[in-house]
């Protein structure tokens, strides 16, 4: 058995590769005693991380990036053997701002430019009548929660720094913030978003494959310097992972997976509401109104789990588009190396292969990582680096 490690994570359903490698003993049949620490925001996992305290966490794959980029904190390398999630976010706003935007809507309430396009109205006639911005909260600056809100907004001519306010808000208070008017919508991943609709504060008005089809939300982040001295625990510790999202992702697995994850020294929602995730089966409204998608979280499936560099490029692309950092090879090429498919590889023991999927943007160009610079420029609202 190793010295203990000790992991931290955020109570989100995107954590459950790791909690269920624990709960169900495969990280102790790899030989390793894990002690996983619950925590509330990913400026503390981040912190706790990057200081040593942990020596792997659950953690917003922008976050892993910008923290080996140097951007908006300390410079710590990391790296990313195992994607804990792709997509499973999710667009909530208030019943008064719904009902404004299916007011203004010209199209299918499930297009997301339809949608943006009616948000701008909404915002246009916010403004003409002297009301207060529309507020808005995401999870992190670096996390594609952000992203995904400002592509959304973008996309429909709003622009998310001059006519909308963005806040940062945990995302275990998200639901409250809601409910209080503090925020008129959120991104965040599950459970929140179901928690809103079941508490009648909140409607689902997209799910973010709607926005961007595959996008990597969460990686098992490890300190790059740490890795490099112990290979065969970070082996040992992906190989766990990967051996919990197959569980996970078991149809005939996800009660007994939701029940696990529900503990509460765990997520701490009901079992029924995470399995509704773990399914693609949510309501999306408090009238009851139920959406299904195969896309809304991919945990293990369709090779969800092995990291794609192609997709730390295009979150990088997103922190030059908001003046987060700027555009250059020497970053792009660090911002890639984050994601590291040969070590899933080397857990699996199986030889390296191709493994690129298209992010799917619902509007703009294919994203190249090849040409950063081009992609961008084809977009009408982005921030000039200051």
């Amino acid at each position: 058995m190793t010295a203990p490690l000790h992991i931290g994570f955020i109570p989100l359903v995107d954590a459950a590769a790791l909690i269920i490698a624990v709960d169900k003993g495969y990280t102790e049949a790899e030989g390793l005693d894990v002690n996983l620490v619950r925590e509330v925001s990913w400026s503390n996992v981040r912190d706790k991380l990057n200081i040593g305290l942990f020596e792997a966490a659950h953690l917003l794959a922008p976050v892993a990036i910008a923290s080996s980029l140097g951007i908006g904190h300390v410079k710590v390398p990391i790296v990313a053997p195992f994607n804990l999630g792709i997509n499973g976010n999710a667009i909530t706003v208030s019943p008064a701002l719904h009902a404004a935007i299916m007011a203004e809507i010209d199209g299918d309430r499930f297009d997301p430019m339809a949608t943006a396009r009616a948000l701008a109205r909404v915002v246009a006639a916010r403004r003409e009548s002297g009301a207060e911005p529309l507020t808005f909260a995401m999870t992190f600056p670096f996390s594609t929660h952000n992203y995904q809100l400002r592509f959304w907004m973008a996309a429909g001519g709003v622009d998310p720094d001059e006519d909308v306010r963005l806040v940062v808000l945990p995302p275990p208070f998200m639901v409250e913030s809601l409910e209080n008017g503090h925020v008129d919508g959120f991104c965040v991943g599950a459970p929140w978003n179901s928690i809103a609709v079941d508490r009648g504060v909140g409607h689902i008005l997209h799910f973010a494959a709607d926005v961007l089809v595959h996008a990597a939300e969460k990686v098992l982040a490890i300190r790059q310097g740490w890795a490099e001295k112990n290979p065969d625990v970070v082996v040992r510790l992906t190989r766990a992972a990967i051996r919990a999202a197959e569980f996970i992702e078991q149809p005939g697995n996800r009660a007994e997976a939701a029940r696990m994850l529900a503990r509460p020294e765990r997520i701490g929602v009901e079992a029924e509401v995470i399995q509704r995730t773990l399914d693609g089966r949510l309501k999306i409204s408090p009238d009851g109104t139920i959406r299904e998608s195969a896309r809304y979280l991919l945990i293990g499936r369709e090779g969800a789990g092995r990291p794609d560099p192609v997709q730390a490029a295009w979150l990088y692309s997103q922190m030059v588009r908001w003046a987060q950092t700027t555009v250059s090879e020497e970053a792009l090429k660090a911002a890639m190396a984050v994601f590291r498919p040969d070590l899933y590889d080397a857990a699996l023991g199986v030889a390296a292969r191709p493994a690129s999927r298209p992010v799917g943007a619902f509007d703009g160009p294919e994203f190249d990582p090849r040409d950063i610079a081009g992609y961008l420029a084809s977009f009408k609202i982005f921030r000039r680096p200051v």
